[in-house]
């Protein structure tokens, strides 16, 4: 008898995110609230003017940290989320932006109900460890 892997088993999250295909439109979607919700300006302005390569970026990090193909490393190396970002100024307000951003995100993704607020749940620790990294907290 097989039992079914829970979200963060194995790949079973990165196939509930549907695989790179459903990263990348994850991705896509993030950047889009980034560039229209006010509350997300600052972070908006941290980023270069053109996202296609922050869109890449982010779905392959996700892709390897949500249990799939690390892209990400065989891309650019290894992945040092916070010290990448130290340079910054993310404080509170910046990282609940980005979390406004990916919730969005995340809510209009054909998505179960419960990887959506796993996802969410899980995604907070590197936001918040990003913060911490960062030059104002």
């Amino acid at each position: 008898m097989t039992s079914k892997l829970s979200y963060g088993d194995g790949d079973a999250s990165f196939q509930a995110a549907g695989g790179l295909e459903g990263l990348e439109k994850l991705s896509l979607s993030f950047y889009a609230y980034m560039d229209r919700l006010p509350s997300a300006v600052v972070i908006r302005a941290m980023h270069p003017e053109d996202l296609d390569e922050s869109v890449r970026k982010l779905a392959f990090f996700l892709s390897g940290w949500l249990g799939g193909p690390k892209h990400y490393s065989a891309h650019y190396g290894p992945i040092r989320i916070p010290a990448a970002h130290q340079h910054l100024a993310i404080g509170h307000a910046e990282a609940d932006a980005w979390i406004e951003c990916m919730q969005y995100a995340v809510d209009e993704q054909p998505y179960a109900p419960e990887f959506k607020v796993y996802l969410i749940q899980q995604l907070r620790v590197p936001a918040e460890r990003i913060r911490q990294a960062c030059l104002r907290n």
